[in-house]
Protein backbone atom coordinates (compact mmCIF):
# COMPACT_ATOMS: atom_id res chain seq x y z
CA UNK A 1 0.00 0.00 0.00
CA UNK A 2 1.42 3.38 -0.84
CA UNK A 3 0.91 6.82 0.91
CA UNK A 4 0.69 9.30 -1.66
CA UNK A 5 1.70 12.97 -0.61
CA UNK A 6 -0.41 15.58 -0.75
CA UNK A 7 0.41 18.54 -2.40
CA UNK A 8 0.98 21.85 -1.27
CA UNK A 9 -1.38 24.42 -2.55
CA UNK A 10 0.19 27.26 -4.53
CA UNK A 11 0.96 30.81 -3.07
CA UNK A 12 0.57 33.50 -4.27
CA UNK A 13 1.71 36.82 -2.20
CA UNK A 14 1.28 40.45 -3.41
CA UNK A 15 2.92 43.30 -2.32
CA UNK A 16 1.07 46.35 -2.62
CA UNK A 17 -0.53 49.70 -1.05
CA UNK A 18 -3.78 51.72 -1.31
CA UNK A 19 -4.05 54.55 -4.26
CA UNK A 20 -1.79 52.28 -6.29
CA UNK A 21 -2.95 51.96 -10.15
CA UNK A 22 -0.33 49.44 -10.76
CA UNK A 23 -1.30 47.28 -8.13
CA UNK A 24 -5.28 47.58 -8.40
CA UNK A 25 -4.66 46.28 -12.37
CA UNK A 26 -1.94 42.98 -11.27
CA UNK A 27 -4.51 42.32 -8.33
CA UNK A 28 -7.44 42.28 -11.22
CA UNK A 29 -5.28 39.40 -13.16
CA UNK A 30 -4.40 38.22 -10.25
CA UNK A 31 -7.80 37.60 -9.32
CA UNK A 32 -8.99 36.72 -13.11
CA UNK A 33 -6.59 33.99 -12.91
CA UNK A 34 -7.54 32.86 -9.83
CA UNK A 35 -11.30 31.99 -10.75
CA UNK A 36 -9.93 29.26 -13.42
CA UNK A 37 -6.69 28.10 -11.55
CA UNK A 38 -6.67 27.16 -7.81
CA UNK A 39 -4.44 29.15 -5.47
CA UNK A 40 -3.88 30.91 -2.35
CA UNK A 41 -3.69 34.54 -2.83
CA UNK A 42 -2.80 36.72 -0.03
CA UNK A 43 -2.57 40.31 -0.31
CA UNK A 44 0.84 42.20 2.19
CA UNK A 45 -0.25 45.96 2.33
CA UNK A 46 3.35 47.58 2.59
CA UNK A 47 2.42 50.46 4.75
CA UNK A 48 1.37 48.16 7.30
CA UNK A 49 5.19 47.46 8.06
CA UNK A 50 7.86 50.00 8.25
CA UNK A 51 10.64 47.31 7.20
CA UNK A 52 8.34 46.27 4.50
CA UNK A 53 7.68 49.43 3.02
CA UNK A 54 11.65 50.43 3.15
CA UNK A 55 12.00 47.32 0.88
CA UNK A 56 9.04 47.66 -1.66
CA UNK A 57 8.32 51.02 -1.87
CA UNK A 58 10.17 51.80 -5.22
CA UNK A 59 8.82 48.17 -6.73
CA UNK A 60 4.96 47.41 -6.22
CA UNK A 61 3.28 45.54 -7.08
CA UNK A 62 5.73 42.91 -6.33
CA UNK A 63 4.29 39.30 -6.87
CA UNK A 64 5.99 36.46 -5.41
CA UNK A 65 4.72 32.70 -6.08
CA UNK A 66 5.70 29.45 -3.54
CA UNK A 67 8.17 32.60 -2.10
CA UNK A 68 9.54 32.91 -5.17
CA UNK A 69 9.62 36.72 -7.05
CA UNK A 70 8.00 36.25 -10.54
CA UNK A 71 6.85 39.87 -10.73
CA UNK A 72 7.58 43.65 -10.70
CA UNK A 73 5.48 46.73 -11.23
CA UNK A 74 3.56 45.01 -14.12
CA UNK A 75 1.52 40.97 -14.38
CA UNK A 76 1.72 39.46 -17.40
CA UNK A 77 -1.44 37.63 -17.62
CA UNK A 78 0.10 34.86 -20.20
CA UNK A 79 3.04 34.08 -17.86
CA UNK A 80 1.42 34.21 -14.53
CA UNK A 81 -1.17 31.28 -15.88
CA UNK A 82 2.35 29.47 -17.05
CA UNK A 83 3.66 29.76 -13.83
CA UNK A 84 0.74 28.48 -12.10
CA UNK A 85 -0.14 25.58 -14.76
CA UNK A 86 3.43 24.76 -13.89
CA UNK A 87 3.63 24.40 -10.80
CA UNK A 88 -0.29 22.79 -10.28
Amino acid sequence: MSLKSKKQPIRVEIFSKKDCHLCDFAKEVLTKVNKRLPFLLQEIDITSDRDLFEVFKEQIPVVFVNGRKCFKYRVDEAKFVKVIERLS
